[in-house]
């Protein structure tokens, strides 16, 4: 396989940068349609239509309805193609972005996504994940093409639940931790290649950058403060892991994150929780890691407020018979878990799954915090 990378074509990000939304999609097309829920319209809605205005833009205003199902692309597309609009402009999380990328490229326009929270690394990627009418994740789709402009104001990300932030960290976490295990094997990428140098650089970045600064973003913006360490981590989840999941590589952490939803305790979780669990999970099955290393991640994950436990993502006690059909999932065909240099079976998954209870809930213990 050749090595690939792939990447948005611009990335900006700062304080009050939607207040220029204007200026970069001016060079994109003339209508964007604008996709967003009432909730980030309330927020960010006066500052963006004002630079749109500004610049002479005709903007498209869709409510988006909840999540990146067929039937909500669909509707978005029949949209499009009405108003003719040749931007979509995805405002919002990883949702709402995944569905202005999905129907961009179905109908052939241009790509705008603008994150209002650092929960996850969609906002970057060509990927989009979609889900049942349950919510259930059925699978992903990897398109042709990355956004056209990435915009991340870093003020209104501060400003979001300190929740989202944190949860983004646990995406973060993972890429450098997957992408590890698919360049060994020459499992491949999201790219359908093999990892570059380049993006192996900016995986480890993104997971030094969230050891060193992590901490103290969160306690930043618990204080609705935004400093250049947020600024850093704001970088850390979306940029870094955006390009170092996908040019690097997935394994069994997002497996089990992707299989986390199935569970109807586990629906209130964010991705980025979803896979901080994941993460410790994958390392308590890889024989290759150092013990220096899984504690170096679940002791992270504990005092930034990541689940590490069962009870931490809402299965206490849960019946080793239940986690059988997450094993079951990740010792399948076509699995995450296939990027390992050794054989996957559904028994060590589980087995994985509850070392990874016992230890988070150790080392919570030891830090005082149950």
């Amino acid at each position: 396989m050749h090595s690939i990378l792939i990447a948005p074509r611009k990335y900006v990000q700062g304080r009050n940068a939607l207040s220029e939304a204007g200026k970069y999609f001016k060079i994109l097309g003339k209508k964007p349609l604008v996709l967003w829920d009432a909730t980030v319209k309330g927020i960010v809605g006066k500052t963006l239509l004002d630079s749109l205005a500004g610049e002479g833009l005709e903007p498209v205003d869709v409510g988006f309805q909840g999540d990146c199902t067929r039937k909500e692309v669909d509707r978005v597309v029949g949209i499009i193609k009405e108003t003719g609009a040749d931007i979509a402009v995805g405002v919002g999380g990883g949702k709402t972005l995944d569905t202005a990328k999905a129907a961009a490229i179905e109908t052939g326009i241009r790509i705008v996504t603008c994150p209002t929270i650092a929960s996850n690394d969609s906002p970057t990627s060509a990927a989009s994940v979609w889900y049942d009418d349950d919510g259930n994740c059925t699978h992903f789709d990897c398109w042709p093409f990355n956004p056209d402009l990435v915009l991340v104001d870093s003020l209104v990300i501060s400003r979001a639940p300190v929740k989202s932030l944190v949860a983004g960290m646990g995406d973060a976490l993972a890429t450098w931790v997957e992408a590890k295990v698919a360049l060994q094997t020459g499992a491949g990428n999201l790219a359908g290649g093999v990892s570059t140098m380049a993006a192996m650089a900016i995986a480890e970045l993104g997971y030094i950058t969230l050891l060193e600064h992590g901490v103290e973003a969160k306690r930043a913006v618990e204080k609705g403060a935004l400093t250049p360490s947020v600024e850093k981590v704001i970088e850390a989840n979306i940029l870094h892991s955006g390009l170092g999941f996908e040019s690097g590589g997935l394994a069994t952490a997002h497996m089990i994150a992707n299989c986390l939803p199935s569970f109807p305790e586990c629906r209130g979780l964010m991705h980025g929780e979803e896979v901080g669990f994941g993460v410790i999970s994958q390392l308590c099955l890889d024989k290759a890691v150092s013990m220096d290393e899984v504690y170096e991640a679940v002791d992270f994950e504990v005092v930034v407020g990541l689940p590490v436990t069962f009870e931490d993502i809402g299965l206490k006690d849960v019946a080793r018979e239940r986690l059988k059909s997450i094993g079951d999932v990740c010792a399948g065909e076509g699995s995450l878990c296939g990027s390992h240099c050794f054989k996957i079976t559904s028994e060590a998954v589980v087995d994985a799954m509850i070392a990874a209870d016992a230890l988070g809930t150790e080392r919570k213990r030891m830090v005082g915090v149950i």
